[in-house]
């Protein structure tokens, strides 16, 4: 298991990433003053997002489905405990938005090889305590896929 979101397990069988990416940024905004640089004053966490994106080959590894479930899970608009296989918990993650791009098609128009990009925003609020959900992990086996 490469990591949880929710119930959804990124692995060779469902879908491996290759690529994480992870940008967060701290707010700092200023105020104009008379005949001197703008004053900044720190006022906490800004956004954290995460982007995953890989190739998934239906034929060797991975699942076409496994994009539709993730659709499906964007559909709801929950949040979603975001767990490594390590188990490092990295908070409730909301999908922002899926893209894929299939390629090397069969005559039925099924694309051998796609390409995809998952962008995932922290929705919770770690510094005022509050919990993350990973009951939303529901029945989660770390041995799992």
């Amino acid at each position: 298991m490469l990591m949880a979101l929710g119930q959804f397990v990124f692995g060779l069988t469902t879908l491996a990433y290759q690529d994480f990416k992870r940008q967060t940024q701290w707010r700092h905004p200023s105020s104009s003053r008379v005949g001197a640089r703008g004053a900044h004053q720190y006022v906490g966490p800004g956004d954290d997002t995460i982007t995953l994106s890989g190739m998934l080959s239906p034929e060797l590894a991975g699942r076409a489905a496994s994009i539709r479930e993730l659709r499906e899970m964007g559909d709801t608009g929950q949040a979603w405990a975001l767990v490594s296989g390590t188990g490092e918990v990295f908070g409730a993650y909301v999908i922002e938005n899926i893209g894929e791009t299939g390629t090397l098609h069969m005559d039925n128009g099924i694309a051998r090889r796609i390409e995809f990009d998952l962008q995932l925003k922290r929705v919770d609020d770690q510094r005022s305590g509050a919990a993350v959900n990973v009951g939303a992990l529901g029945n989660f086996q770390a041995g799992g896929a």
